[in-house]
């Protein structure tokens, strides 16, 4: 656990893609295994509660989003690429296995050739990884200010588990659960900004941050693509979402009570929650264990689905827009990836 002193979240950005494809939509086109196992209509939104997701046009690269969640950020912050200091991209998805991804990302933003740039990659928390270690760079005065950046392109990962689904002749009821959760993934982008903090200057102060792991449970989410995750790509993943779920939310429980002595929170203390979009067992599961008030929770999955690296910074930069956020609020921000690995940041905004 880490406490700032000098840190300020300047911002958060997002950028959406245009086509939406509901659970009912998926399920369609999944009908040859559903008819095969009698598996019943509506159980995909019935399951997670997500209603619909978003996907980008065939041949978008992961950076793309990234650039424009990245730009917009900018232009609202009133930054210039000059003045960013470290650049990370932070997604699950990337262009190419080499070079990283980041720098596709610092040549569209037209940043110096003295900002350092790379890839960070850590299940859907990554973005988190990300502002921890930009935090850490201007807490110690390396830098100044920070980009994190994620742009995660989940078609191929769906389009390729219902070829598979559909292909597979040997699937059972039991055996299909370890897909289940690729079947609620969607994509998106985003951009958080950090700032060295000055009274009376920069806003949204970061306090702290915790993080906590169980790595013996590494088993639990597996996925592989060869060639990253563009449209060229055919990933695959396994997830056993049960076991995850119990699991996360144990490792969660340890970042929490981490996080609590760092910041000097209280379940009490947060206006406003937002953690990594799963689905509504997931959120029901991670308040009730962690004592969180639901009524503060801001959840974007229904509509979303589970945006890996963008999910948590996404959602944060919507209750933003829709006023949820007001100067003030103390804002706390949960994740949990596959690893497991699970992280919270504590931002007076």
């Amino acid at each position: 656990m880490i406490r700032y002193e000098k840190v300020a979240l300047a911002g958060f950005a997002y950028e959406l893609p245009e086509n939406r494809v509901s659970s009912a939509e998926v399920e369609k086109q999944l009908s040859p295994l559903y008819e095969r196992l009698r598996l019943p209509e509506g159980r995909l939104e019935l399951m997670t509660g997500i209603q619909e997701r978003r996907f980008w046009h065939p041949g978008t690269n992961p950076s793309v989003g990234s650039v424009r969640a990245a730009k917009k950020l900018l232009r609202d912050t009133g930054t210039v690429p000059d003045e960013i200091g470290c650049l990370v991209h932070c997604s699950v998805s990337r262009d190419f296995v080499e070079p990283a991804t980041s720098t596709v990302v610092h040549r569209e933003l037209g940043l110096c050739n003295g900002t350092i740039n790379f890839d960070i990659s850590n299940a859907c928390l990554g973005m988190v990884s990300g502002i921890m270690v930009l935090a850490n760079m201007i807490e110690l005065g390396q830098i100044e200010c920070g980009l994190a950046v994620c742009g995660e392109n989940s078609r191929p990962l769906l389009e390729n588990t219902i070829r598979t689904l559909n292909a597979d002749l040997s699937l059972t009821r039991q055996s299909v659960k370890g897909h289940f959760a690729s079947l609620t993934i969607g994509s998106a982008a985003a951009a958080v900004l950090l700032k060295r903090y000055t009274p009376g200057k920069t806003a949204h102060r970061l306090l702290a941050c915790a993080a906590s792991s169980d790595c013996s449970n590494n088993h639990l989410c597996q996925g592989d693509a060869s060639g990253g995750m563009t449209d060229t790509s055919a990933p695959l993943m396994e997830t056993d979402s049960q076991e995850l779920l119990q699991q996360g939310v144990r490792v969660a429980t340890q970042m929490w009570e981490n996080l609590k002595r760092a910041s000097g929170w209280s379940e009490q203390t947060p206006d406003l929650i937002c953690t990594h979009q799963v689905g509504k067992f997931h959120r029901a599961l991670l308040y009730k264990t962690l004592q969180l008030p639901l009524e503060k929770d801001f959840s974007t999955f229904p509509i979303l689905g589970n945006c890996g690296s963008a999910s948590l910074p996404a959602t944060c930069a919507m209750a933003a827009e829709e006023g949820r956020l007001q100067l003030g609020h103390k804002l706390l921000m949960l994740g949990i990836g596959s690893g497991i690995n699970a992280a919270g940041l504590a931002v007076q905004w």
